[in-house]
């Protein structure tokens, strides 16, 4: 019985995805190109530079030290069946094919939603020494031949190289399937030195994000989408630059938007939308087009810093 429930719930699950794909991206298209192509070769290994690839993807070389999140690179995400997946049609191309990744020190997933693990992506990247992931979500991974998995639940740390990497609280959830709503999702919290970033992809608004202001963030990476029509699983513009502005952060880099239809939002709405709640201070929003790369300045964000 409780088998024949779980396929039952599987088939549900599969149905879903099929048309949330429709619904939100319609029948399939050819992906465009992104704005804007990444150079990691041409970055200095004395800089924190931060690339948008796509969705919740981000390339961060903390000097030196190169992370790779929550990797999608593929035009569908979703359940994969035969061969064939059925989900989200991608609407820009991802700015970095794996092939033109440089070797990467660790890979972050954030969540078990398909967008942000999504394996496909993932065994295309498995040559990186270390994949860290939330709780209970390593049954998910360890089948693709990553060297090292490490689950991280809230307040939990580990090492990559000199950069520590710290699961942070964000107000989402982590079920991939109808049954498995135990496992973990989180935000990071990226250390180096007196330098930070917080990564924070997929997350409802919350107060939650005042307590990190005392840790002096350099950057901070929330996602701006997919909040219509789902408000109690992702922050809208106006609510995302409230949180940034929680943290204390000084530079705000955008991440969850125009990659996949994962909501009703017209394309280029969470952008316009961020930059009017920024008003004056929209020199603090780090980048406008997938692809963009930012170079985090040194010595923070003082008086003077912004127009």
């Amino acid at each position: 019985m409780r088998r024949r429930a779980r396929w039952i719930a599987a088939v549900i699950a599969i149905v879903a995805a099929g048309a949330l794909g429709y619904a939100c991206g319609g029948p399939w298209r050819r992906p465009v190109p992104a704005p804007a192509h990444p150079d990691p070769r041409s970055w200095s290994r004395d800089d924190l530079t931060i690339a948008y690839v796509g969705h919740a993807s981000v390339l961060i070389d903390f000097a030196g030290t190169r992370i790779l999140t929550d990797p999608a690179f593929f035009p569908r995400i979703g359940v994969h069946i035969a061969g064939v997946t059925i989900g989200p049609t991608r609407v820009v191309r991802a700015a970095l094919t794996p092939d033109e990744l440089p070797p990467l020190d660790a890979v972050l997933v954030t969540h078990a939603h398909m967008d942000s693990l999504d394996r496909p992506s993932l065994r295309r990247v498995t040559a990186t020494p270390l994949l860290v992931t939330p709780r209970s979500t390593r049954d998910l991974v360890d089948d693709l031949g990553f060297s090292r998995v490490v689950e991280l639940g809230w307040g939990e740390r580990v090492d990559v190289g000199d950069v520590g990497v710290e699961a942070v609280p964000v107000n989402h959830w982590g079920r991939r399937w109808p049954w498995d709503g135990w496992r973990g999702y989180n935000g990071y919290l990226l250390t180096k030195g007196d330098r930070r970033v917080l990564f924070a992809s997929d997350t409802a608004y919350t107060e939650a994000f005042a307590a990190l202001a005392r840790e002096r963030i350099d950057v901070a990476l929330f996602g701006i989408g997919a909040y219509d029509p789902w408000i109690h699983n992702h922050a809208d513009p106006e609510q995302v630059w409230r949180m940034f502005g929680m943290t204390g952060a000084c530079w705000l880099l955008p991440v969850h938007w125009d990659t996949f239809r994962l909501g009703k939002e017209p394309l280029g709405e969470a952008m316009a939308r961020l930059l009017a709640a920024a008003g004056p201070q929209a020199d603090r929003v780090a980048i406008r087009n997938i692809g963009d790369t930012f170079v985090v300045p040194r010595g923070g964000c003082g008086p003077g810093t912004f127009r």
